[in-house]
Parts: C-alpha cells; sequence; structure tokens
C-alpha cells in the first residue's frame, strides 16, 4: 500500500498512520503495520539521445521515454516519480538531454 502525503512524516505521523490503516482495514492487533518512508530518490540525467523521431520531424515524447525505460533490463525495478522532460541539447544541436 502506497500513501502520498505532502510532507516528511515524522515518527509521530507514521504512527498515526499505522493506527489508521489498522482501523480502516479492520485489521487485528495481531496483523503487524509498519510504515516507512522511501529509502531513496535520485535524479538520472541522460545525454545523447536523438531529439527527433526516427524517419519524422516530430520530437520524441515522454510517452516513448518511459516505454523505452520500461523495456530496459538495466531499469528493472525502478519507477519513476515523475514524467521526464525532453529539451534540445542546444537550439542548433538534434541531440537531446533527457
Amino acid at each position: 500500500m502506497s500513501i502520498s502525503i505532502n510532507s516528511v512524516a515524522s515518527v509521530a505521523k507514521l504512527e498515526v498512520i499505522k493506527q489508521w490503516v489498522k482501523k480502516t482495514a479492520s485489521l487485528g492487533d495481531n496483523t503487524e503495520v509498519e510504515p516507512y518512508l522511501p529509502q531513496s530518490k535520485f535524479f538520472l540525467k541522460i545525454l545523447g539521445v536523438l531529439y527527433w523521431n526516427s524517419n519524422s520531424s516530430l520530437p520524441i515524447t515522454p510517452a516513448q521515454m518511459a516505454e523505452a525505460f520500461s523495456s530496459s533490463p538495466l531499469i528493472e525495478g525502478i519507477t519513476s516519480a515523475s514524467i521526464s522532460h525532453i529539451m534540445k541539447a542546444s537550439h542548433s544541436s538534434d541531440m537531446s538531454v533527457i
């Protein structure tokens, strides 16, 4: 189960979440519930990707990048917190920075 909140949860807030989950899911005292914060986040910058679709004058899209990421065995088990931002490396370049 994943719960999103708008601030970093303190130990007290994690205890409130624990009690809330037990109460709303009708879990008994014997059921173990342990809320925790995500362990890590990182910033990934990808260089050297063609900005234009092959055989097209249209730029690549975040959906195409998400599809490429999901099919790559190098990124297996990693989820993205947001959509990819794609921009040209420079005005005259055909390469992008993602």
